[in-house]
């Protein structure tokens, strides 16, 4: 038995749910890939999978061990692509998280041109607005707005998110056009709010107009955590948003928002990839944040200086 054949096929077995998905990933037979694993069990003593009629489930030492094996396999893979003649021709498993609305608007439709360019990059993305621990759940790197809150990783700044305030047509005509930020406060008026991962909680918006400044806080009928559900809300009328422009734009455009406190400034927020301090970057990595840089060059320019190490 291949060890390595033995963990790959159980890994891929894992992933896919199936022997046959596995099988044909690994362009080997389902009897292959089913003695690969039936072995391996032979040699650990332990049972790593149970297999029905219908599904395949893995069990709690298969969890365990799983984790630990896509590990492994991540290590080789990177020792592998970081010689210099396999370096020229990235390729092997990329695991990236990123936010919902970046994934859905920017990052997901220019995925082929990425593809086209390194057909031997398998991307892993997850999509979410949670913060993801990148160590402990094996993810090669994060993609995210704001602040990077844990200083051990390294993080590259890629972009500015520019923003604006915005509502839904049926909003304003219901609640009014809010002339300042402190009309948001304790009124009739109504923001979406987001529940940011750090807090838990709605953060306030700092605004700037001339030698003025304001918090806007505001109340909220629906508070989310996720970026999507945060556009969704605000375009069914359910109050105002704070919306980077790439996010607000296709929405303008069919008039199903409106901008508002356009003499009001914010502060950009950045954007960063950021991964873990001490993981190789390999040649699919580092493709990887240079077609992220290029792409956020065109949609969230840096509005200044590059912050962060890497």
């Amino acid at each position: 038995m291949d060890r390595f054949d033995a963990m790959q096929a159980f890994a891929r077995v894992v992933e896919t749910g199936s022997f046959t998905k596995a099988a044909d990933t690994l362009h080997m037979s389902k009897t292959s890939v089913t003695q690969l694993v039936q072995q391996l069990e032979a040699r650990l003593r332990v049972k790593l999978l149970n297999r029905t009629t219908r599904k395949v489930n893995v069990t709690a030492d298969g969890a365990a061990y799983y984790e630990r094996v896509i590990r492994l396999l991540a290590d080789m893979d990177d020792a592998e692509t970081s010689l210099s003649g396999a370096s020229a021709v990235p390729r092997g498993r990329l695991r990236v998280d990123v936010p919902s609305p970046l994934a859905r608007m920017i990052l997901v439709p220019a995925l082929p041109a990425f593809h086209a360019r390194y057909p031997d990059i398998q991307l892993d993305l997850g999509v979410s607005d949670r913060i993801v621990d990148v160590i402990d759940e094996n993810v090669d790197c994060v993609i995210r707005g704001g602040e990077v809150a844990d200083q051990s990783l390294r993080a590259r700044h890629v972009g500015d998110l520019r923003l604006g305030v915005y509502a839904a047509p049926g909003y304003v005509q219901r609640a009014g056009t809010p002339a300042h930020p402190a009309e948001l406060e304790n009124t009739h008026h109504r923001i979406v709010g987001f529940l940011w991962s750090r807090t838990g909680k709605p953060l306030p918006y700092a605004m700037r107009r001339g030698a003025e400044s304001a918090n806007a806080h505001g109340r909220y009928a629906v508070s989310v955590d996720d970026g999507n559900a945060y556009l969704a809300a605000g375009l069914a009328g359910m109050g105002v948003l704070w919306l980077p422009d790439y996010m607000a734009r296709p929405h303008l455009a069919r008039g199903e928002l409106v901008p508002l406190l356009q003499e009001w400034e914010l502060e950009p927020m950045p954007l960063y990839l950021a991964f873990p301090p001490n993981r190789h970057v390999s040649a699919k990595l580092r493709v990887f944040v240079d077609w992220v840089v290029a792409l956020m060059a065109e949609h969230a320019p840096l509005a200044r200086a590059p912050g962060g190490a890497g």
